[in-house]
């Protein structure tokens, strides 16, 4: 079966213009994430992630880092946009989320760097922290669609996402790959600049997500077409409740759903700030998040 991406019907039917204008009209009183920073974007206003109305890249380019469905033999299209709305302690990646490295491109530019990945032959188009600049992605889209666009988008997020907007963007997206960072509220709070919510919304968000996308599909090559990929980074101290977690993908979504566990956390940027993420897992805690998972069922593990 010939994979046909969905945000082509969308754009087909009409719709994906109105989903790109009534994103767009968000960024008078931004309200895209949990945070409801309700700040006026367009005017130059900034909120918790301190993005604003023009989106801001810091690299544009095929790559080999990500899991193995997405990157294949010819990589993935990875764009990494600046700023960030939950600002972890421990990011290794700060100067892009914290900082806000980058620079600022239009919509039109934008599409032509998707373009571009395409005729890379990058197997999909991997935008990384997408949420604060949905607008400018879905109207970048429709240029890039006109230009030729064909291969699937993947929301890669930090998992701090309102439910109404994932269902707002239903059909623009063919591959979700959200992190499930914590478990308890009380972590969320701590290390990612207050967000104490942060666990019932990357829930619901993930939900339905597999709602949307359901378990992860491949095509004979074993490169991801359509689905769900979470990532799960173990954390020292078991700070990410790595049992709670697997359990909810057991009883909640699949047992099919893929799921990665990582073991590469290691104190970055304020980690040393907080004695309990001041060191890298032990061997035995991850062995340990990895036998949970497979004690509870899940059987798609990365």
């Amino acid at each position: 079966m010939i994979f046909k991406a969905s945000y082509l019907k969308l754009n087909k039917e009409g719709r994906l213009r109105d989903i790109a204008e009534n994103l767009y009209n968000i960024y008078e009183s931004c309200v895209l994430c949990p945070r409801k920073c309700r700040v006026n974007r367009n005017k130059g206003e900034k909120g918790v992630c301190r993005a604003g109305a023009s989106v801001k890249i810091s690299s544009v380019h095929p790559h080999f880092g990500e899991e193995k469905p997405l990157v294949g033999r010819n990589g993935s299209g990875t764009i990494f946009l600046t700023n960030c709305n939950l600002l972890c302690v421990y990011c290794q990646n700060w100067d892009i989320s914290h900082i806000g490295e980058g620079k600022e491109i239009s919509d039109e530019d934008l599409a032509y760097e998707m373009i571009r990945l395409q005729k890379l032959n990058c197997h999909n188009i991997n935008f990384v922290s997408p949420t604060h600049y949905l607008p400018n992605i879905v109207r970048a889209l429709i240029y890039a669609i006109e230009l030729g666009l064909t291969i699937p988008l993947v929301y890669n997020t930090g998992g701090y996402e309102r439910v109404e907007i994932i269902k707002m963007i239903e059909g623009i997206f063919d591959i979700y790959l959200p992190d499930f960072k914590y478990w308890e509220g009380r972590m969320s709070s701590l290390y990612s600049c207050g967000a104490e919510d942060y666990p019932e919304r990357a829930k619901k968000a993930i939900k339905e997500m597999h709602r949307q996308v359901g378990v992860l599909k491949l095509d004979e090559r074993h490169i991801a077409q359509r689905g769900l990929m979470i990532r799960h980074l173990v954390l020292p101290n078991d700070l990410a409740g790595t049992k709670e977690f697997v359990e909810f993908v057991f009883d909640e979504l699949d047992p099919g759903t893929y799921v990665n566990i990582m073991s590469q956390y290691h104190p970055s940027y304020k980690a040393n700030s907080f004695p309990e993420l001041s060191r890298k897992p032990t061997t035995s805690e991850y062995t340990k998040a990895i036998l949970a998972a497979r004690d509870h069922g899940l059987f798609n593990l990365d």
